[in-house]
């Protein structure tokens, strides 16, 4: 009996994803698409126009990205809420052994005590428009997959540069959705200036710590506040002293009802990306290669990190951030491995695609155009196959082998790239971009730590020698190859005679030709310079595959809506969605059922003592003594923690505020479920949830526990 049923899962599972939406509770939807969604039949209690419409303010302009995750104004003084992992990056920034904010958390009591975040960035979107007819004109000519891609990208350059003149606070980005089916004009407003307000400790606010990530019961409080900051005509500046609290056109209010089980909830935030859309050979591809390595790679950084910082708590503090990030990613990867394998997710693709060429089949037109494309898809991947192993290896030089190496290779990139005619560099590659690159160096040196930086470059050259010898580095010869001295010789004389450990120095190289880079004789830029070539001839194999894989993705994705007549959300690609669902609990397995709500009693429960399950000793005075206000939930019995949700989200939507039918906030999005890791490619409607932390919670620590009861009065609480 397994097969039929496997068979009918998949054909359920896709015509759910492309027959016209009756749930939904599936789909990271535009803004402009929420009219189709049936909103009012779920049980929403406003217009859907309150929630976006071209022609008047929406709820939409209470949601800002900040850096890679999402917040929402929560008052009319600028006050963010998001995530306490996507506050993390600035509470490692400002933290030091004597003032740990990590570890400890942080309390602004006035505005003058609120903390500059370095680095962080939040964009507010202004408008949106549907600029698919100006790109299809721009690439009429093209004969090529390449050339079309060429073509768009300069009508691309040529439509955000004219919207960009002359304003110092507007970025206008154009995005391609269905892989080029369609575009749309996003243009933000800017803000440099943001601060950080209230974040409690780590025990709190990553309770659980890697053990708990992705997993349900959860009992984190994973929440900050931060504050946006402009000029005090309104701009968004970088920070100064002279900046004001923004003052944004609309702003999230607390719901003061309790939340039940089956109330419908939905989320607006920036998911990062997804994969639906794909054929099995991306399937295979990321199963069988991207995905391994990534896991066993991030896990033996993890590992150094570890053992390099276990008696340095300073170097701890310098490496959070990257481990926090590097964990998070392993557990989702091994997530997703997991959950294709378990589903058989490659052979049920392979059916479906059976399904899909059955159709195309069927009569000469549909033929002519999909009868062979699955074929050609696959026949893309031959390009990228041959040098896989080199190219992974050769990926951590640009990240994940050291930030000396790291750095020096971008600048001199910059550098390679700033000297050929305009019209012949990469995307990206403008003074603009060379400038914001310029601003944000500091802060990539924030997290420096030499002894971790030192043993990413052994590990990586060490892994460079292992590789075959018909996938060798080209360029690292007289490294690799050397007899007069070892791979650790030559990383402790890099080390030793270096001068891109100072980012004021390697602030300054910034702007230098390429032969003047080289003329420093600085080892990490000669490392650049040796394997700049093979990048290029590398990046242009992989360039020619991307254009031609997206054409082909197009006609896909063309050939889907011919198919089955109707409608889609687009994939993921870090621009503004709309995703809804009720509160619904799951079960994981047979016999057993998660309820969708946690409480406070589960937090004290799961108290150790030991990181990552040690519960404050405030906290745990303030349970004992139950001093909870008016924070219990009376279905509950008790202060709630976390909620489970219906909704649709991935990487990037960390911050989102989730709201209740009468568009007031009711919780943080901050995770999903283990057991739906591979939503990134498919949607499950029996286990996928979103975890939020409540509100409420948010708000009991917050006063209660942080005696920061002053927030909520700006907020509008009554308390």
């Amino acid at each position: 009996m397994e097969v039929p049923m496997k068979k009918l899962y998949l054909s359920i599972s896709f015509i759910f994803l492309l027959a016209t939406v009756t749930i939904a509770q599936e789909g990271m939807w535009l803004l402009n698409q929420i009219d189709q969604l049936n909103l009012k039949e779920k049980g929403l209690k406003i217009d859907p126009s309150e929630i976006y419409s071209p022609d008047k303010p929406g709820l939409y302009q209470a949601i800002v990205q900040l850096g890679g995750g999402t917040a929402s104004f929560v008052s009319p003084e600028g006050l963010l809420i998001t995530n306490h992992h996507v506050a993390y990056g600035a509470l490692q920034r400002l933290s030091s052994a004597e003032n740990d904010y990590i570890t400890n958390g942080y309390l602004a009591n006035n505005h003058g005590e609120e903390l500059h975040a370095p680095g962080y960035e939040a964009r507010l979107v202004v408008e949106m428009k549907d600029v698919t007819a100006d790109m299809e004109k721009a690439a009429k000519k093209a004969t090529t997959a390449e050339e079309r891609e060429d073509l768009i990208n300069e009508a691309i350059k040529k439509m955000t540069d004219k919207i960009e003149k002359n304003e110092t606070d507007i970025d206008a980005r154009v995005a391609e959705m269905y892989n080029g089916r369609q575009y749309i004009l996003f243009v933000y407003k800017r803000f440099k200036d943001i601060r950080l307000v209230y974040s409690p400790p780590k025990s709190i606010g990553k309770f659980g710590g890697d053990i708990d990530n992705w997993m349900w019961p959860r009992h984190t409080g994973d929440f900050s506040f931060m504050r946006v900051y402009v000029s005090p005509d309104g701009k968004g500046a970088e920070f100064s002293e002279e900046n004001v609290p923004y003052k944004p056109t609309k702003w999230l209010k607390v719901a003061t009802e309790d939340i039940s089980d089956g109330d419908l909830t939905f989320i607006i935030g920036f998911p990062g990306s997804t994969t639906r859309y794909r054929t099995s050979n991306s399937a295979k591809w990321n199963l069988l290669y991207n995905y391994p390595f990534s896991i066993e790679n991030f896990g033996a950084i993890i590992d150094l990190m570890d053992e390099l910082t276990l008696e340095d708590p300073e170097g701890k503090i310098k490496v959070a951030g990257l481990r926090a990030g590097l964990a998070n990613a392993m557990k989702n990867y091994q997530g997703k491995v997991d959950g294709m394998t378990r589903t058989h997710y490659v052979d049920k693709k392979l059916e479906f695609e059976k399904e899909f060429l059955m159709w195309a089949n069927s009569q000469p037109e549909t033929r002519d155009k999909y009868g062979s494309l699955i074929d050609d898809i696959a026949k893309t991947y031959k390009l990228i196959e041959r040098y896989k192993d080199r190219d992974n290896v050769m990926g951590l030089f640009g990240g994940l082998a050291g930030t000396r190496l790291s750095v020096a290779t971008q600048i001199y990139n910059i550098a390679r790239e700033m000297e050929k005619p305009e019209k012949e560099r990469d995307p990206g590659f403008d003074k603009q971009a060379v400038e914001q690159y310029k601003e944000q160096l500091p802060f990539i040196y924030a997290n420096y730590y030499e002894p971790l930086d030192k043993a990413l470059l052994k590990r990586s050259l060490v892994l460079a020698n292992d590789l075959p010898k018909d996938q060798r580095i080209e360029g690292f010869g007289y490294i690799l190859h050397n007899p007069g001295m070892s791979i650790d010789e030559f990383v402790d004389n890099a080390y030793g005679t270096s001068k891109m450990g100072d980012a004021e120095y390697a602030k300054s190289l910034i702007g230098k030709n390429s032969k003047e880079l080289e003329a420093t004789g600085d080892p990490f830029i000669k490392m650049a310079a040796a394997t700049y070539d093979m990048q290029q001839e590398s990046q242009k194999v992989y360039s020619k595959f991307a254009a031609e894989v997206t054409d082909l993705r197009k006609k896909y994705i063309d050939g889907l809506y011919e198919w089955k007549g109707s409608s889609l959300y687009p994939d993921a690609n870090s621009t503004i969605r709309f995703t809804s669902g009720p509160i619904k609990g799951y079960s994981p397995e047979d016999a057993v059922w998660y309820w969708p709500f946690t409480t406070l009693s589960g937090v004290i429960a799961k108290d150790t003592g030991v990181e990552p399950f040690d519960v404050p000793q405030g906290l745990k005075d303030i349970y004992k003594k139950k001093e909870f206000a008016n924070y219990v939930d009376p279905e509950l019995d008790d202060v709630p923690v976390a909620f489970l949700h219906q909704c649709d989200i991935t990487g990037g939507n960390s911050g989102s505020p989730v709201m209740n039918a009468r568009g007031e906030i009711i919780g943080v999005a901050f995770d999903g479920n283990y057991e739906a890791m591979i939503s990134d490619w498919q949607y499950d409607y029996d286990l996928q949830r979103t975890i939020s932390v409540d509100i409420r919670y948010c708000l009991f620590i917050t006063e209660i526990f942080g005696k920061a009861g002053f927030l909520l009065d700006e907020m509008g609480v009554e308390h």
